[in-house]
């Protein structure tokens, strides 16, 4: 067939410059039409693939796509129009430009064709140069269009990259900003409290030293009081009512009993205030190795006011399961940051949850029976584990993929700013090269594990 001796001649053409020919698809029914197209084009320098019907055009175009097509519109099978709306509803195909080929003179035709999405038309008989100068002016065109396209598809590849790098830059921004207002924040609580620190000192010093002497001469005097009582039988009706009205037996044994008291509440004082300072120090620029058992102490001890129970609600219970642990390479006072959001999170979220039944006086509590905080720490080869979990309500996986969001909050306006599990997860993950991972699920508490590598 015609048809298939012009594709075999065409295929087998070779041009002798390196560069690619553009290539002309002719789909007319006309042998004549399409020898006389091949001779012209190819003496032009394209590359001419022929075809003599619309449907086997449409599969030469998808298994091999020309640069342009000229489409004959009368034509067996399906006509040339039909061909045209094919090609323009397939989105690999639609931007090639279609010429058609067509001996009516009518207008409304050419319109139709145009509707359809045709560039432009050749009219029979051919008028060589007429021919050349329209596919030479599409084939000029479509080039332009598949530059601009490609420069288009370069600017929003750059532009999407310039956006990634403007939003990572304000992200890092704000990332810097919080780690600095936070830094600041116990910046100013460790000189705030090295200050408080230093003032209680000096007079719980004073009172802890006089105590130990004030208690020896009160065994002193007891002792002279009880010598006194032994050897002198008859002290005198006055010395004996007024022993009677102080009631001497009860002073002697209550008064090294109150001794004691005051003595423990001096030795508690220093113990606050030691916890103050472990809590707030100041991280240097290089880490320092510490216990971080000492840390989650002194945290509970700032916070042991709101373990405490209340009239709406029961004391929170802090069981503890330590291991014995190595000193910790790390920044203590960042590191105290982490165990005060954590621990206050899971305060709040226990007293939520006890607030949510509204009824924990009636005694008919069920939601949280037992409020309670569990702390474990744990060892392996290569990292310290630290977990910090309650028993509460829990949360959903949306709300649990998006806590560590820095102004991400579920608490109400004003109570809660969404930035310490954000400062808290940058802290262990880029400050420590550690990972803080949350594990929660809807009625089954929140656990946060963190790991430390050694």
């Amino acid at each position: 067939m015609l048809n298939n001796n012009y594709s075999d001649m065409n295929l087998s053409e070779e041009s002798d410059s390196n560069q690619k020919l553009e290539t002309i698809l002719v789909i007319d029914d006309s042998p004549t039409n399409l020898e006389i197209l091949h001779d012209v084009l190819g003496s032009a320098g394209y590359e001419v693939l022929v075809e003599m019907d619309g449907i086997s055009g449409i599969e030469q175009v998808e298994s091999n796509p020309p640069d342009l097509i000229l489409l004959d519109v009368m034509m067996p099978k399906i006509d040339g129009f039909e061909t045209c709306r094919r090609l323009q509803a397939n989105p690999s195909t639609k931007d090639i430009p279609i010429i058609f080929i067509t001996a009516l003179t009518e207008a409304e035709e050419k319109v139709k064709g145009l509707q359809l999405g045709a560039v432009d038309y050749i009219t029979k008989p051919f008028e060589q140069n007429e021919v050349l100068a329209r596919i030479n002016l599409h084939l000029k065109l479509r080039k332009l269009n598949l530059e601009l396209d490609k420069q288009k598809q370069e600017l929003e590849i750059r532009v999407k990259e310039r956006t990634l790098e403007l939003s990572q830059a304000l992200e890092d921004l704000k990332q810097t900003q919080l780690q600095l207002v936070q830094t600041e924040k116990i910046s100013s609580l460790g000189q705030l409290v090295a200050g408080v620190a230093h003032e209680v000192n000096n007079p719980i010093g004073f009172i802890s030293t006089n105590l130990y002497y004030a208690n020896q001469y009160i065994e002193d005097v007891l002792k002279l009081v009880q010598l006194f009582q032994k050897n002198c039988s008859n002290p005198g009706i006055e010395v004996e009512e007024q022993i009677e009205e102080m009631d001497l037996k009860h002073i002697e044994k209550d008064l090294p009993k109150l001794m004691s008291s005051m003595k423990l509440g001096t030795d508690t004082i220093k113990g606050i205030m030691q916890s103050l300072r472990n809590f707030s120090r100041t991280d240097g620029e290089n880490k320092k190795f510490v216990d971080i058992h000492e840390g989650i102490e002194a945290t509970l001890m700032i916070l042991q006011h709101r373990l405490k129970a209340y009239p709406k609600r029961p004391a929170i219970q802090v069981v503890k399961d330590y291991s014995i642990l190595p000193k910790v390479k790390c920044y203590p006072g960042q590191l105290n940051q982490v165990f005060m959001n954590l621990l206050a999170n899971a305060i709040d979220v226990l007293e939520e949850s006890l607030m949510d039944s509204q009824d924990y006086n009636s005694g008919n509590n069920h939601m949280i029976k037992n409020p309670q905080i569990r702390i474990k720490t744990s060892i392996d080869k290569h990292q310290v584990t630290v977990k910090i979990a309650d028993n509460g309500k829990g949360m959903s996986e949306s709300i649990r993929s998006e806590i560590f969001q820095a102004f991400f909050t579920t608490k109400p306006e004003g109570k809660g700013t969404g930035l310490g599990l954000s400062i808290s997860y940058q802290i262990i993950t880029e400050n420590h090269d550690g990972n803080l991972e949350c594990i929660s699920s809807p009625g089954k508490g929140t656990e946060f594990l963190i790991q430390i590598p050694l």
